[in-house]
C-alpha cells in the first residue's frame, strides 16, 4: 500500500541535539579532545578579550565551528553558517541548543580575525599534541618533513609590476589583460590584491601560480603532525622552514629525519648534523653530488625512513581535498598561516579516533 504524502510543516520536539548524534560517531570521541584542549587555553583567551562590553562569540564555540569546516568541506564562513542553522551534529560539536539563533557572518569572521591576532590556532594545535591520551602517541625520536604550494587567493591578473608600468585589466568584473611575452618575477612584480603572494612552480614543465608554503614535521610511529608553519614561496623555504621546526624537537645523537631530494644540499644536512640530528634524505640522481654518503645510507634505519617519509603526503592530501588548503581563501601571511596551522591540528583530530582505539 502506497503511502500518504503527509507533511508535518509544525510540531514540537523533545529530542536534543546530543540525542541525534550516534554513540559510535567519530565526534564523539574528538569532542572531548577539543574541548579539553580549549579549556587549557581559556587564559590565552581572557587576553583578547575587554573585561566589560557586549559579549562576543564564544572564542570555544568559534573555533569548534571552524574544526567542523575543515572536517565536512564547507567552502565558505557564510555556508558554515547556514549548515550551523539545521545540521544538528554541528549543533552539537559546536555547543548550540536546537532554537539557539546562529551568529551573523560578518561578526563571525570579525571575532576570527581577534584569534589570528593572538595566534591562537598554534596555541590550539600544541594544546592537543599535550592531551595526556595523545602524548604517549608521539615519537620523540623519528621524524619526517616536507612542505607543498598553497595557491593564494588572488588572480594572475593582479601580478603587476611594483614600479606601477604595468597595465591595469580592462574595464568590467573580469576584465582581459594581456601579458603574454612580459618578464615577469617576485623581483619586479607583487600581486596588487595579495603582496605577500609569491610566483612559483611545483617543479619544471608546469605553471607558476601565486602561492604560499605550508611545511609540516610528522613523527614517524602514528604519522602525526608535530610542528608547522607557514612562509612565503621562496626557492629556499622548505629546507629554512625545515631547520625552524626541528630546532625544538632534536634530542642529540637519538634523532632521525626523513626528507625528500630537495632538502639534499650541503646547507641543510650540516645544519641538522649540528643540532645533532641524522639526515635522512633522499639522495640526488642524475650525476648530481649528494650531501650525503654510504657512512648514512647503509644502515637499515635509512631505508625505513625513506619508506615512512611518503606518509606525510597524506597531510597535503587530505589537507587539500578536505580541509580547502589547495586554494587559500584568505589573504595575507598571518592569515593564511593561521588557517594552515587549525587545519593542521584538525587533521590530527581526524587520526586521533583510531589511533586511541587501537591503543587502548
Amino acid at each position: 500500500m502506497r503511502g500518504a504524502d503527509r507533511q508535518t510543516a509544525a510540531m514540537f520536539s523533545y529530542l536534543s541535539p546530543e540525542a541525534m548524534v550516534p554513540a559510535g560517531h567519530p565526534l564523539r570521541l574528538i569532542r572531548p579532545i577539543v574541548n579539553a584542549a580549549l579549556e587549557r587555553l581559556s587564559g590565552e583567551f581572557d587576553k583578547l578579550y575587554a573585561a566589560g562590553g557586549r559579549d562576543s562569540i564564544a572564542p570555544e564555540k568559534l573555533l569548534r565551528a571552524l574544526l567542523l569546516q575543515a572536517f565536512y568541506s564547507v567552502r565558505s564562513e557564510r555556508q558554515l553558517m547556514e549548515q550551523i542553522t539545521y545540521n544538528m551534529l554541528f549543533r552539537w560539536f559546536v555547543g548550540l541548543s536546537m532554537d539557539a539563533a546562529v551568529w551573523d557572518v560578518t561578526v563571525f569572521t570579525k571575532n576570527r580575525d581577534r584569534l589570528v591576532r593572538g595566534d591562537i590556532a598554534r596555541a590550539f594545535f600544541q594544546a592537543v599534541l599535550a592531551a595526556p591520551e595523545v602524548a604517549p602517541l608521539l615519537s620523540s625520536e623519528h621524524f619526517s618533513v616536507d612542505g607543498t604550494l598553497l595557491d593564494a587567493w588572488a588572480s594572475m591578473k593582479s601580478f603587476r609590476p611594483k614600479d606601477g608600468s604595468g597595465e591595469p585589466p580592462a574595464p568590467g568584473r573580469n576584465g582581459e589583460r594581456d601579458f603574454h611575452g612580459e618578464k615577469r618575477s617576485n623581483a619586479t612584480h607583487a600581486s596588487t590584491t595579495d603582496p605577500d603572494a609569491r610566483l612559483a612552480r611545483k617543479s619544471n614543465g608546469q605553471a607558476a601560480k601565486l602561492c604560499y608554503a605550508g611545511h609540516v614535521v610528522m613523527e614517524n610511529r602514528h604519522g602525526l603532525v608535530v610542528g608547522e608553519t607557514t612562509t612565503l614561496a621562496t626557492g629556499t623555504a622548505e629546507r629554512d622552514a625545515g631547520q625552524a621546526m626541528m630546532a625544538p624537537l632534536a634530542w642529540p645523537g637519538r634523532t632521525t629525519l626523513g626528507a625528500d631530494k630537495n632538502y639534499d644540499t650541503q646547507g641543510f644536512v650540516a645544519a641538522m648534523r649540528e643540532m645533532g640530528v641524522t639526515p635522512h634524505v633522499a639522495q640526488h640522481k642524475n650525476g648530481r653530488s649528494s650531501a650525503i654518503d654510504g657512512r648514512t645510507t647503509r644502515h637499515a634505519g635509512y631505508a625505513v625512513s625513506q619508506v615512512i617519509r611518503k606518509r606525510i603526503e597524506e597531510v597535503f592530501g587530505w589537507g587539500k581535498e578536505v580541509a580547502g588548503l589547495r586554494r587559500m581563501r584568505l589573504r595575507g601571511l598571518a592569515r593564511v598561516g593561521w588557517a594552515f596551522t587549525l587545519r593542521v591540528a584538525a587533521y590530527n583530530l581526524v587520526r586521533l579516533p583510531k589511533l586511541l582505539g587501537t591503543t587502548a
